[in-house]
């Protein structure tokens, strides 16, 4: 007891050290009288007192979050900034702990001497199934360290190290870990610095390993050539179910192999995520026979490429074959009231796709006239993302009368449209009539002033019944009248019918 308080008091003390005032160097060995202000540490001096104060804090803390590892099933310890004094103290509950399952220890300032408060601790606990160690600069060595500690571990499914600056060196480590390691079933390594080489030792490490499910490789430096290598991996890989590689500049080259892999994978892949990585219609072959051919696909991202409307129509045609995607994202592709068209007309017969992303594409009021003629009365759609798209006052008419026949639709995102009031009086409208499905809809960025709030405020009077539970009018332009009309109509909803509504201002 004596030895633990002893270890315990000298941590505490480390981590007390970071916010006191640093040591002022001894620049001049003469007898000239030190200028500026004397830090004092006597005996009922105000920093001795600070430093008591801060000292009995962070041992309360540490010892606060000691027993929640030891007690806990989730731990959410982020953002505490405790160390690696800190872990090597906290570390110590986790070694014969059966209750603490998931753990998050991100954005902490550990480094990769912190890592090594794990060794002889995670080779025997069982019980953690989680663990998150993003947002702390353990680099390559930490990498290196940890990796060899999980060698022996078989309880932890899911590992997150977003954000902890590994390069190739520590790819390569975490690769030769999982060619051992059995238990992993989610690896999270996004936004680091894995360039091509990283992503060669990976795609080894899948043709050795047979229980990984999910792989995030989003916001890395893997190019054509990354893409190419992690195909070869995939392809080898049978157990493999969702694969992230959003912004890794693949391009069209490297999309080729990647998606010819997927297409003739043998396991059953159901998420894919290549946003941000330079696709253009040429690139879109490969993808659209992936979208006809898998079986198991339920979403997909193509998020901030450049499609266009031919890449669009491309989609289009695929999605006709597929009877397994619910979920698909367009956002950003510069997709016109053209490409929008051809998507319409494969929702006539789609009764599979839920979730449409089409935000930040240039469809105007045309596109949004063609899905609205669509959905009117066909289509399973319930969740329709149309933010920055362009549509204006005459767009917000065909969605005020979409609405008012539409029973699948529960959540629209129309933000930024320039809606204006006009734009918000003709929404109002369709609030009047009785639509049992729509819960969200969102309107920030519109420009609504006054009158459109006032609107707003009489529809949702007029209609008690009306399903929507969440209504954001954020960053528009009334002021507290149309604020106060709006609270108004709120509370006049809840005393007729009990039902709140969360309007976000």
């Amino acid at each position: 007891m004596v030895t633990n308080s002893l270890f315990q008091r000298t941590v505490i003390w480390k981590v007390v050290q970071n916010m006191l005032p640093g040591k002022k160097n001894d620049q001049d060995s003469g007898e000239s009288a030190p200028s500026g202000i004397m830090w004092s540490f006597a005996a009922g001096s105000n920093l001795a007192t600070s430093t008591r104060n801060a000292e009995k804090e962070s041992r309360k803390n540490l010892n606060k979050f000691y027993k929640e590892l030891r007690t806990l099933k989730t731990v959410n310890l982020a953002g505490r900034q405790f160390g690696d004094e800190g872990l090597f103290f906290l570390a110590e509950s986790l070694a014969y702990n059966k209750s603490a399952e998931e753990v998050d220890f991100a954005g902490n300032g550990i480094t990769a001497v912190g890592i090594e408060a794990f060794d002889g601790i995670l080779q025997i606990n069982t019980a953690l199934k989680t663990l998150n160690l993003s947002g702390n600069d353990i680099g390559d060595e930490g990498a290196k360290c940890l990796s060899d500690i999980l060698i022996e571990n078989v309880g932890i499914q899911k590992l997150l190290l977003n954000s902890i600056n590994i390069g190739d060196e520590g790819a390569k480590a975490i690769s030769n870990m999982l060619k051992k390691n059995k238990s992993i079933r989610i690896l999270q390594l996004s936004n680091n610095a894995i360039e091509y080489s990283g992503f060669v030792s990976i795609a080894e490490a899948l043709l050795e390993n047979n229980s990984i499910r999910s792989l995030y490789l989003n916001g890395n430096y893997g190019g054509p050539l990354g893409a190419s290598s992690l195909a070869r991996g995939v392809l080898g890989n049978k157990s493999l179910r969702e694969i992230h590689l959003h912004g890794n500049g693949i391009g069209n080259e490297g999309i080729h192999e990647l998606m010819s892999a997927l297409s003739a994978h043998k396991g059953k892949i159901t998420v894919v995520d290549i946003g941000n990585n330079n696709i253009s219609p040429e690139g879109l072959r490969p993808v659209a026979e992936f979208i006809k051919r898998t079986k198991s696909l339920l979403w997909f991202s193509l998020y901030m490429n450049d499609i266009g409307d031919e890449g669009a129509e491309k989609i289009a045609e695929a999605l006709k074959d597929n009877k397994t995607i619910s979920t698909i994202d367009l956002g950003g592709n510069n997709i016109h009231s053209k490409g929008v068209s051809a998507i319409a007309e494969t929702l006539k017969d789609n009764t599979v796709l839920t979730t449409l992303d089409l935000s930040y594409n240039p469809i105007g009021s045309d596109g949004v006239k063609a899905l609205c003629d669509v959905l009117k009365f066909h289509g399973k759609i319930q969740t329709l993302k149309l933010g920055w798209c362009q549509i204006g006052v005459q767009g917000a008419e065909f969605i005020s009368d979409c609405l008012k026949y539409n029973t699948t639709l529960s959540t629209l995102d129309l933000r930024a449209n320039g809606l204006g009031d006009d734009g918000a009086i003709c929404l109002a409208r369709s609030f009047k009539i009785i639509n049992e499905s729509l819960t969200s809809l969102d309107l920030g960025f519109n420009e609504i002033r006054d009158d459109g709030a006032f609107a707003l405020a009489q529809a949702l009077k007029a209609n008690e019944d009306l399903a929507v539970t969440s209504l954001n009018l954020g960053n528009n332009f009334f002021t507290k009248f149309g604020q106060i009309a709006l609270s108004e109509a709120r509370d006049h909803v809840y005393e007729m019918s009990e039902k709140e509504i969360d309007i976000y201002f």
